[in-house]
């Protein structure tokens, strides 16, 4: 694969190839549209909380930060990290997990976020007279594509695979942004969490990074009953990992854009040592339980379900809910396939205006 490569030809100009592809991944109608997509809280909840779009951001700056202490290239790393999930759903992991239900009905294929953020810059974005898409370099696609993994699925074709290698993880720089997403949600949600009184830092107490970290914290002289301690304490947590992911992992080919993709059964150099590792893992049940299954979060998710449920119904009876754009797509797509794309490119509140509109009631 030529790293820089692009399904088009462009015009060379000032700009590096991968700062050109940031640029054009933050000038998108998707990417403004994460504004107002959820991460965990429901965006109307308050103006705090993190979205989609704050996430995107926070996931850019931790994996700009480790690649430059690793020397890899940053500029890639940030154009996958801020386009790795323009194709989420509204309503989070919940409404793409609805819409993949409804979507298996018709197709075996179902949703799959990461494939559909793959669409959304090689296809679903206009900006051009003569193609679709973003055309962005293969090195991003394929970062967009795969996250950390093989990325081998039945509704990929063979030029998917001659491409981007579906059977080898992909670049460094993809998997650094794999782990950034992770330290950048987990962190976020402990303190959203913890702003709207879901949980408190006894919940995850128990848990022996969040002790060390607590211990830190107090050390500098915050105590937990500190209006300031929650932001000392989500600083310092990501700092700790952070440092675990530079300090443990390893670039092979120091200063160089590592786009000899590594074989599958070759474990990735991008790791935490294995005390982070092992706690991290513990951390996400324990935040599993006590908030993302919590009562408030369950019904809001609930809620996003039925208006994604009743989006898809209406508009597979009657196409022409859909905006004229889509509803000349019906000509030759199938129609649930448009539909799934109109949905995922939904934000929330666009979503629930959409269904009080079809239905005249609230959720």
């Amino acid at each position: 694969m030529n790293c820089t490569q692009r399904f088009h030809p462009t015009v060379d100009d000032f700009r590096d190839s991968f700062f050109r592809d940031r640029d054009r991944i933050i000038h998108s109608s998707s990417f403004r549209r994460l504004k107002y997509k959820t991460q965990v809280f429901i965006n109307h909840e308050g103006d705090y909380f993190r979205t989609r779009l704050t996430h995107s951001l926070e996931v850019s700056q931790i994996a700009r930060t480790v690649c430059r202490e690793l020397e890899l290239n940053e500029a890639l790393a940030e154009s996958i990290a801020l386009a790795h999930d323009l194709g989420h759903t509204p309503f989070g992991h919940a409404g793409g997990d609805e819409l993949d239900r409804l979507v298996k009905i018709y197709g075996k294929n179902g949703f799959e976020h990461n494939f559909q953020s793959f669409r959304v810059v090689t296809k679903l974005e206009k900006r051009y007279k003569d193609f679709d898409g973003l055309n962005l370099t293969f090195a991003t696609l394929e970062g967009i594509l795969k996250h950390s993994y093989p990325y081998r699925k039945d509704f990929l074709s063979s030029w998917h695979d001659e491409i981007f290698r579906l059977d080898r993880h992909p670049s460094l720089e993809a998997a650094v942004v794999d782990k950034a997403d992770e330290i950048a949600y987990i962190s976020a949600d402990i303190d959203d969490g913890i702003k709207y009184e879901l949980i408190d830092i006894e919940d995850i107490s128990e848990n022996e990074l969040v002790k060390s970290v607590i211990e830190e914290a107090e050390r500098e002289g915050y105590s937990k009953e500190d209006k300031l301690f929650r932001y000392r304490f989500t600083s310092l947590l990501i700092a700790r990992v952070v440092l675990s992911l530079i300090n443990s992992s390893k670039n092979p080919s120091k200063g160089k854009i590592l786009c000899k993709t590594l074989p599958a059964d070759e474990p990735l150099p991008i790791k935490y040592d294995g005390f982070v590792d092992t706690e991290i893992k513990k951390l996400k049940k324990i935040l599993f339980e006590k908030l993302y299954r919590h009562p408030k979060i369950m019904r809001k998710m609930h809620a996003g379900k039925r208006c994604v449920e009743g989006i898809f119904k209406a508009v597979m009876e009657e196409p022409r809910l859909l905006p004229e754009e889509y509803y000349r797509r019906c000509e030759k797509d199938k129609i649930y396939r448009v539909a799934a794309d109109f949905i995922a490119g939904m934000s929330d509140r666009y979503a629930m205006k959409f269904y009080r509109e079809v239905y005249g009631i609230e959720l």
